[in-house]
């Protein structure tokens, strides 16, 4: 168990409360709060997802029924792109969605689409994502960051590099990466914006020579022979945060309690992918068919697994493969991961002014929801709303000074 993870006895039982804790012997979703009914206002909920790897506790909570515990129906609802999962989160036609945590913070800060005040209530996910560089730039020499800046720096040619949402994940582990390497993505490079289940097509046909994203498509472009992985996300950043449980602040203020179901029933599905590595092979099998990620099991389940293979060679077990539980230290809405997002935000331009961090931070991610839920799944939670870790540069982050933090890179807008 992370050691900064574990139990703070008196919260937990402050929040469980006689009633909550009945919820844990077995009673329904009908026990009585102290604030009132517990039942869900609104029973059947539209959850939006991306064809990801990271879509399975979203997917699980629904196959598996652990919705139902809760009083409540998740309908998995299948998204072309962010942008579409962005504007019907927005627009109200999807109730929640598996999403990138820079993208809530976007829409939030009004950077990424129309400003609306967002929420987030949980991590699904931590790690399991990648940057894979094209065959034609290892015949060039390319093959890690040192290499890939050295050849660059030639200026042979414009060199194009894919992300998946200008304020999400994979954008940031992109510039974050490059910019390590001496890299500047908004100067040295071309950066385009391509959807997950599109980068290995688009790369099959030279549309960018890099791209950064989830699962399964970077051990896909392996498999298809047209690319290798250059570098993992946890390579970047150990154990970081990747897809939450997003939705707006609207739809949290009209349905608390089937945003803690929602929550709950997620972690519980979350807890069972994790448990075993037979419920990992089923859950790759699941995910694989065509209604959600539509790809080959076994494209999945490697690295799924922690299984990898770069496609230059190497082979290992990647013990800080993609997690989706690790006895509940992933799901937290630590504000300092929020935080980090903004931050980079403000160092690539996206935002003129630094914003008050921790502020809007406490107003986005809703612990409040989150420790609900948790009490009524039966969750730890951490020692804290903040966590520290050093990334690829050496560079520490804990959430202590963002300002400081955001203006100190040498590599920045």
């Amino acid at each position: 168990m992370d050691e900064q993870f574990g139990i703070n006895r008196r919260e937990f039982m402050r929040l469980m409360g006689g009633a909550a804790m009945a919820g844990m012997t077995g009673m329904n979703a009908q026990t009585a709060w102290a604030a009132g009914s517990d039942a869900p206002e609104k029973k059947e909920v539209r959850i939006g997802f991306i064809p990801l790897t990271d879509c399975a506790s979203v997917v699980m909570a629904a196959v598996n029924r652990f919705d139902e515990k809760y009083g409540i129906k998740i309908i998995p609802t299948k998204e072309a792109s962010w942008a579409s999962v962005r504007d019907k989160l927005v627009n109200g036609e999807l109730d929640a969605a598996h999403v990138l945590y820079g993208l809530v913070y976007g829409v939030q800060l009004g950077i990424g689409g129309p400003k609306k005040d967002m929420a987030v209530l949980m991590s699904l996910n931590h790690n399991g994502q990648a940057i894979t560089l094209s065959n034609q730039l290892k015949d060039k020499g390319a093959t890690d960051g040192a290499s890939l800046a050295a050849l660059i720096a030639k200026k042979e040619r414009e060199y194009t590099f894919a992300q998946t949402f200008p304020t999400g994940t994979h954008a940031m582990w992109l510039y974050y990466w490059l910019g390590a390497n001496g890299i500047n993505p908004l100067k040295d490079v071309k950066v385009i914006t391509v959807p997950p289940p599109q980068m290995v097509a688009n790369m099959r046909v030279g549309n960018m020579d890099g791209f950064c994203v989830g699962e399964p498509w970077n051990n896909r472009a392996i498999m298809d022979k047209i690319g290798f992985t250059a570098v993992t996300s946890q390579d970047i950043w150990t154990d970081h945060p990747e897809k939450v449980l997003g939705t707006t602040a609207e739809f949290v203020q009209k349905n608390p309690n089937t945003a803690r179901a929602m929550t709950a029933a997620i972690l519980d599905a979350g807890r069972w992918i994790d448990a075993s590595l037979g419920n990992k092979q089923k859950t790759a099998e699941t995910i694989a068919q065509k209604a959600y990620v539509n790809t080959d099991t076994d494209v999945i389940v490697a690295r799924m697994l922690g299984r990898y293979e770069n496609g230059l060679g190497r082979s290992w077990d990647d013990r800080n493969h993609m997690k989706f539980f690790n006895d509940g230290a992933v799901n937290f809405p630590y504000l300092s991961d929020g935080m980090w997002f903004m931050t980079q935000h403000k160092r690539w331009g996206l935002l003129k002014d630094h914003p008050d961090y921790l502020a809007v931070a406490k107003q986005v991610n809703r612990i409040d929801i989150y420790k609900q839920a948790a009490a009524a799944a039966g969750v730890a939670l951490p020692k804290g709303d903040m966590r520290s870790h050093k990334l690829i540069d050496g560079v520490v982050w804990d959430g202590k000074d963002p300002k400081k933090y955001a203006d100190g890179f040498k590599v920045k807008a």
